[in-house]
């Protein structure tokens, strides 16, 4: 049993009724159907899942935003990006955890011009300390990204193509998969793929699952990571299943915003930024968050 099961354990009936509540259904449909989205790994059916089990070392710069999901990618020694959506309880003084180290937030940078389940799925996370013994993924630049074969990552829902998914991210305990996709669209702000099967489908093809929204889409290449496109949403079908179409914010077209905020002039900062969400994602309120945050943030001292 986790630390925060644990936890839960001792709060009076009627608050653990809540937290199941909102933690079971409102945040996967907050973190997979509001926000259309999520990356974890759901796998082809006819594939061994344990061909997908990843190590953390396969994606070094994944950051993880809470105890059961959400993830970010280290893109220089303080800086993380991620979705916008994701970003609900990230606040100064969170904690992420990265290389199994917790690291403190300084501040949120959430793009002025995101638009939920469209558009601008994007954000920053400034630490207060630099992460010195993880080398951080490097922005890829290019628009050439169609056609390319991306690999993502995370620690969320899984299932295959048949079933979709059936394992939530608080049930599936942490395991790290990582799986391989096609891009089929690459334009303006965002990049899509398909879930194929049998024969056009590709070796480790899959698609994101419920829990870890704000995760990578990265190649390596000559050993270096570069970081394709964020995840976001789902889009023409159930998720985890055949024929779903994942899209990913596009980092080549969000290369100049992520360079102007990391610079760190405030005054373009607040140009280009707000340093939360204008909206929290449909199901939460203002009343239940601090409820809910207290229950999935990263806690460095929790036992």
């Amino acid at each position: 049993m986790s630390t925060y099961n644990k936890r839960r354990q001792h709060r009076t009936l009627g608050v653990v009724k809540l937290h199941k509540e909102v933690l079971r259904i409102i945040l996967p449909i907050l973190l997979i159907i509001s926000s259309l989205s999520a990356s974890a790994i759901v796998v082809r059916h006819d594939v061994n899942d344990k061909k997908y089990i990843a190590d953390a070392t396969d994606f070094a710069p994944l950051a993880t935003l809470y105890v059961d999901g959400a993830h970010g990618t280290l893109i220089k020694p303080d800086w993380i990006v991620t979705a916008a959506h994701a970003t609900f309880c990230i606040s100064p003084d969170s904690y992420l955890r990265l290389n199994n180290g917790y690291h403190k937030v300084e501040s949120v940078f959430v793009h002025k011009d995101y638009q939920p389940g469209k558009s601008h799925d994007i954000a920053l996370i400034k630490l207060v300390n630099p992460i010195s013994n993880v080398k951080p993924a490097n922005l890829y630049e290019q628009t050439d990204e169609l056609a390319k074969i991306t690999w993502f990552i995370g620690v969320g829902g899984t299932g295959n193509g048949l079933t979709g998914q059936i394992v939530d991210h608080f049930e599936n305990g942490g395991v790290l998969r990582k799986a391989q996709n096609k891009i089929e669209q690459a334009e303006g702000p965002l990049l899509k793929f398909k879930f194929d099967r049998d024969d056009v489908a590709l070796p480790f093809e899959g698609v994101s699952g419920g829990g870890d929204s704000g995760g990578p889409a990265y190649s390596t290449i000559d050993g270096m990571h570069y970081l394709l496109g964020i995840s976001s949403r789902v889009e023409g079908g159930d998720i985890g299943k055949y024929g779903v179409m994942e899209v990913y914010s596009r980092v080549s077209f969000f290369k100049h915003w992520i360079e102007k905020i990391t610079a760190g002039e405030e005054t373009v900062q607040q140009q280009l930024a707000v340093p939360k969400l204008a909206r929290l994602p449909a199901g939460l309120t203002e009343q239940i968050l601090p409820e809910v945050c207290a229950d999935i943030s990263l806690k460095p001292n929790a036992v």
